[in-house]
């Protein structure tokens, strides 16, 4: 491994530690702390919970402060409202910063839905530490037992005598004080909670609305000029020759200057930045710009190519990655009661609302980065190995962030800035156009899957394969790897019973560039797997709810098993519980209206049960119309209610808009390149999005992802519903439903 800063291994979950510590910057001295989070028997240095996560000042106001970042899924919110809770914090008094980034410290990694799963046990136990030395030094300023004294919303009170103190009264004696054992610190019993399980309002939007909301667009430092790269049409293409007289030559152009690709540990382009004094400057100097590109062995490439080997790989049979019983016996076998499909899936854009872009100001002994980035320790390491600094001499800001879905996870742009700052030697903001951001993405996988199984007598699934390719993740990041490791998701371990059951696996060979997308391989598997299921429903001649439960079985099971610390098997008693409520709520079972179908679907990843019913119609001409998806969602505790129906609504939105679109590649280049080839659901296009939680008093689990997979076979199964049309393709077409 360099000294650029990959991570071990490229499956996020392994990214996403459980965090033993899970907090953010100091501001009163360090002290040490004994047993790490998680029960570990070891001595190890810990922060105090003033330092890492609660400052308080004189006035009483609390800042709360997060290594996680915010992109929209309301984080910085949830995380504030479990630390506040056990703090006994006033809510009107708080407010959060985002944490230096320090990953001696820090968990600073926000991807995976992991953030509320990773830090919800630490949050409190900080919150409630802080509480017990606050309340510890009101007892000895008072000369009473602490068993006589309590918190309350920023209070602590002497309960015979109705004596208060704030914190902002006590906090520098709380400070000084020893750290309770972080395993053995009292917390609150779910009754007593203040915060969690409320609709509390958004720490962050009243920035949003008055504009001096921070994202990495706006970042402004003294002496800024302004970048924009030519990068190779050809994924894997560089630069021959370039001339920049002409792009010298437009008013406000600063410099031109070569920046070198960087791999393995980044994947960043390379290419030719034109610096300026505006960021319209340095993109009229692009376009001025005259570059001779060397293609490259990736110029070849398209998706027809492309589509046929999958479809091949899938032909034949792949590395087994899981095999219980001979499922080829049994399908042989079944003759009639034999049901087989193929399923495809494109590459996928992230288009996200704000493109890619970063700021960077580096000096001879150090870095300043300004990040709209998911990953500011990664940016850190990256950055440092590229400059030839210590990862302590980089200094990554995290700023808000006009959307993630795991694109800025990525380093790439956080690389090319400080390349383009050391050359240009001064600050420089360096700005992706749209199309640069959709023409130089790192996609979701291409995915075929091929599916059989066999049937019995009474509709029960005797046989169960499947057969994946795809172009894989952990093969296009770094040799030798196991090409499976983010493609299968819950294929793997479906909660379905059979008899027999084997998953197969085949990595295509490509160039184009893949990397985390929202949910990852679960929105391949979760369209395979529940449309397929639908399918054998059909077969059985039974309804697809009454089908799934009767696969599901009576008493709950626990399936598949833990891969990581992050991993919690499948429980099909919860499963059962998110399809039941799903469909009770869509009035399954009851007519729908005139000229409207209605599919379901459920899915277990990331930890969290989700399920939807989609009613469809189609319009004139073949027009695909969703008009209302009910979901239910099972994540554990509800942390924060409102955050939650958001998030859905969300998934629902960006697992439409996924539906009608597709990057297609030809002659090795992307050819979609803005909003009017890649386009988003639109307002009038959204259907009615219905949200419901299961009540739960189990360990909360993540949000980002879990409502994405299970929308595109629901859609699909209601379009069969209404039309007697399968469809196993995506994105949607007109011809497909007409």
């Amino acid at each position: 491994m360099s000294s650029g800063g990959i991570r071990p291994s490229l499956s996020r979950r392994h990214f996403l530690k459980t965090a033993a510590a899970s907090g953010a910057a100091l501001v009163i001295p360090f002290s040490w702390v004994p047993a790490a989070l998680g029960g570990e028997d070891q001595e190890k240095p810990r922060v105090n919970p003033f330092n890492a996560w609660v400052h308080i000042d004189a006035n009483g106001d609390v800042t709360l402060i997060t290594p996680k970042s915010e992109m929209g899924q309301g984080v910085l919110t949830s995380l504030a409202m479990i630390l506040a809770d056990e703090l006994e914090a006033d809510w009107t008094r708080v407010r959060v910063e985002h944490a230096e980034t320090n990953p001696e410290i820090y968990d600073l990694g926000t991807g995976g839905s992991g953030s509320i799963l990773g830090s919800y046990l630490p949050m409190r136990q900080a919150g409630a530490a802080a509480r017990e030395m606050l309340i510890s030094a009101a007892a000895e300023t008072w000369g009473v037992s602490r068993l006589t004294c309590h918190a309350r919303q920023g209070r602590v009170i002497h309960n015979p005598r109705a004596h208060t103190l704030t914190y902002g009264e006590l906090v520098e004696k709380a400070s000084k004080l020893p750290v309770p054992d972080l395993n053995k610190v009292p917390l609150k019993n779910p009754d007593e909670f203040r915060y969690i399980g409320k609709n509390m309002p958004h720490v962050e939007l009243p920035t949003k609305v008055d504009g001096t909301a921070r994202f990495g667009i706006d970042v402004r430092v003294p002496g800024m000029s302004y970048a924009v790269i030519a990068r190779c049409p050809v994924y894997g293409g560089k630069v021959k020759s370039f001339d920049a007289r002409k792009a010298k030559a437009v008013p406000g152009v600063r410099d031109v200057v070569e920046i070198a690709a960087v791999t393995p540990d980044c994947h960043t382009f390379g290419g030719i930045a034109v610096v300026a004094d505006s960021t319209w400057a340095a993109m009229k100097g692009r376009e001025a710009l005259e570059v001779d590109w060397d293609l490259g062995p990736t110029a070849s490439e398209n998706t027809a190519a492309l589509r046929d080997q999958l479809q091949s790989l899938t032909a034949s049979a792949g590395k087994v990655i899981r095999a219980d019983g001979d499922p080829d016996a049994a399908l042989a076998a079944a003759a009639s009661r034999k049901v087989e499909a193929e399923y495809e899936l494109p590459f996928q854009a992230h288009a996200t609302m704000e493109p890619m872009n970063c700021t960077a100001d580096v000096r001879a002994d150090r870095a300043e980065i300004w990040a709209p980035t998911q990953s500011p320790d990664w940016i850190q390491g990256t950055v440092a190995g590229v400059l030839g600094l210590k990862p302590a001499q980089v200094n990554v800001h995290t700023t808000l962030m006009g959307g993630g879905f795991g694109r800025r996870y990525h380093t790439d742009f956080g690389v090319e800035a400080a390349q383009v700052s050391k050359a240009a030697g001064k600050p420089v903001q360096v700005v992706w156009t749209r199309e640069d951001d959709i023409q130089h993405d790192f996609y979701r996988q291409a995915f075929h899957h091929r599916m059989s199984a066999a049937l019995d007598d009474e509709g029960g699934v005797r046989a169960w394969r499947h057969r994946i390719a795809s172009t894989s993740i952990a093969v296009f990041w770094r040799p030798n790897p196991k090409p499976e490791e983010s493609e299968l998701g819950g294929a793997l371990w479906p909660p379905y019973t059979t008899s027999s059951f084997r998953l197969e696996y085949a990595p295509a060979k490509s160039g184009i560039p893949v990397m985390w997308w929202r949910s990852v391989e679960e929105s391949s598997s979760g369209f395979a797997v529940e449309s397929f299921i639908d399918e054998l429903a059909a077969a059985a001649k039974i309804d697809p709810l009454e089908y799934r439960l009767r696969l599901l079985g009576g008493a709950p099971r626990k399936v598949g098993h833990a891969e990581s610390p992050d991993d919690i098997p499948l429980d099909t008693g919860r499963f059962k519980g998110v399809l039941e409520l799903a469909a009770q709520k869509a009035e399954w079972g009851k007519p729908t209206a005139a000229g409207q179908g209605r599919g379901i679907a459920a899915f277990y990843s990331f930890n969290t049960y989700a399920a939807h019913v989609a009613n469809v119609s189609i319009e004139r001409g073949g027009k695909l119309r969703v008009n209302r998806v009910t979901c239910a969602v099972d994540c554990g505790q509800a942390v924060d209610p409102n955050g939650i129906k958001a998030m859905m609504e969300g998934a629902v939105a960006y697992a439409l808009s996924a539906m009608f679109n597709e990057i297609t590649i030809e002659g090795g280049h992307a050819k979609q390149s803005n909003f009017d080839t890649y386009d988003l659901v639109r307002l009038r296009d959204m259907p009615e999005v219905d949200v419901h939680i299961v009540p739960s008093t189990a360990a909360p689990t993540g949000l980002g992802e879990p409502g994405l997979p299970p929308l595109a076979p629901a859609v699909a199964n209601a379009i069969f519903a209404l039309t007697g049309k399968r469809l196993r393709r995506l994105p949607i077409r007109p011809s497909d439903l007409v």
